[in-house]
C-alpha cells in the first residue's frame, strides 16, 4: 500500500489537529476525508481544509476508498463508529475511551473477536510518550529490584465548569488507569477514591482535589492525585518506588528562561505541548501497523479494562469505601 487513505470522524479541535499531524509532519498515510456527527460542521471543516467531505459518517466509513478511520468524536459516538468499522473489515484508531462504559466497551471487544481479526486501537497516548517508555524499561528488567509503590499527579491550572466531580476519574485519570497498568505489567484488585479538602478555585459540582489509590493483583500500591485547579501550572508525575531505587517520570526538555529577577525552566501548559511527541509517535506507529495489517498499540481489550477499572473507582467515589475490581483473563484473541 502506497499511502494510508484515512477517513476522520470528529472534526472538532482534537480531530483538526491530528488532521494538521498526519498530514503535514507524518509520513505514510494521508487523512483524506472526514465527517462528523454535526453534518454541516463536518462540511465545513472539509472544504477548507481540502478534504472530501462526507455528511454521513457511516458512508465515509464504508467507501471502499477509505482504507482506515480515526475517530475523534464525542465519547457518546465512540460505540457506533468502532462498531461499524469493524463492521467494514476496517482498521480504526479511537481516542480514548473506546466508550463511555464497559458494557458498551465489551460488546466492542465480542464484535471484533466475532470478526476474527484485530482492528482498533485505543488513543492512549501515554504508552508512547520518551519519559513513560524509560520507566517501563527500567521496571521490565527488574534491575532496580521490584516495584513497591506508585505515586502520581495529574495536574492542570484550571477546567471550565462543566467539569464536574466524575470527570476526575472518568476523563483525567483514565490515563493513569491505562498507563500504570502497562508499566507494571499486571491487572488492578481494588480502587478507592477519597476526596481532599476543596480548594477555593472549585465549583459546586467539582470536588478538588481528589486522590485515587489502586491495588495490583500482586500488592503495588498505587496512588493518584487529581488537582485539576491548582491555579498554578499543568503537570503530570509519577514516581516509581522500587525496592532498591526510587524512579520518576523525566520532565520534557525545555529551555531555561531568565526574566523579571527569576532564572527557571519553562514549562508546558497544557497536555496539547506535553506531549506532543508521544501523539506523533502514536500515530506514525499506527499507520505504519495498519499498512502492514496488525494492531501494535492499546487494544479493544485494553480500553475494556480501563472502563472496568474506572467503573470500579467511581462507585468507590460515590460510596467512599474500598471496591474490587472484577478480575478477566486476557482472551488469547488479544494475548
Amino acid at each position: 500500500m502506497a499511502e494510508l487513505r484515512i477517513g476522520l470522524i470528529g472534526t472538532g479541535a482534537i480531530g483538526r489537529t491530528h488532521i494538521d499531524r498526519i498530514n503535514n509532519k507524518l509520513q505514510g498515510g494521508k487523512v483524506v476525508a472526514c465527517a462528523d456527527p454535526a453534518s454541516e460542521f463536518g462540511l465545513s471543516v472539509a472544504q477548507k481544509m481540502g478534504l472530501k467531505g462526507y455528511a454521513d459518517p457511516i458512508e465515509m466509513i464504508n467507501d471502499p476508498d477509505i482504507d482506515a478511520i480515526i475517530n475523534t468524536t464525542a465519547d457518546q459516538f465512540h460505540e457506533q463508529f468502532v462498531l461499524a468499522a469493524i463492521a467494514a473489515g476496517k482498521y480504526i484508531f479511537c481516542e480514548k475511551p473506546l466508550a463511555p462504559k464497559a458494557d458498551a466497551c465489551k460488546r466492542i471487544v465480542d464484535a471484533e473477536m466475532a470478526g476474527g481479526k484485530k482492528l482498533v486501537q485505543v488513543g492512549f497516548m501515554r504508552r508512547y510518550d520518551p519519559g513513560y517508555k524509560q520507566l517501563k524499561e527500567a521496571i521490565e528488567t527488574r534491575k532496580y529490584g521490584e516495584p513497591l509503590l506508585l505515586h502520581c499527579a495529574h495536574r492542570n491550572p484550571s477546567v471550565p465548569e462543566s467539569y464536574d466531580t466524575p470527570m476526575a476519574v472518568e476523563n483525567s485519570m483514565i490515563h493513569e488507569i491505562d498507563v500504570l497498568r502497562w508499566l507494571l505489567g499486571e491487572n488492578y484488585a481494588t480502587a478507592e477514591v477519597r476526596f481532599a479538602k476543596d480548594t477555593r478555585r472549585t465549583h459546586a459540582k467539582l470536588r478538588d482535589p481528589q486522590i485515587m489509590i489502586l491495588t495490583t493483583r500482586s500488592g503495588v500500591r498505587i496512588d493518584v492525585e487529581a488537582f485539576v485547579n491548582n491555579g498554578n501550572n499543568y503537570e503530570i508525575k509519577c514516581e516509581v518506588v522500587c525496592e532498591d531505587a526510587v524512579l520518576n517520570l523525566p520532565e520534557p526538555a525545555n529551555i531555561t528562561v531568565t526574566a523579571n529577577a527569576t532564572k527557571g525552566i519553562a514549562i508546558h501548559k497544557d497536555w496539547s505541548t506535553r506531549f506532543v511527541e508521544a501523539y506523533n509517535t502514536e500515530f506514525q506507529s499506527w499507520i505504519n501497523a495498519t499498512k502492514e495489517g496488525r494492531v501494535d498499540g492499546p487494544t479493544s481489550w485494553d480500553g475494556y479494562l480501563g472502563q472496568v477499572t474506572a467503573a470500579a473507582a467511581s462507585r468507590a467515589r460515590d460510596t467512599q469505601t474500598i471496591v474490587e475490581i472484577p478480575f478477566e483473563e486476557t482472551p488469547e484473541f488479544y494475548k
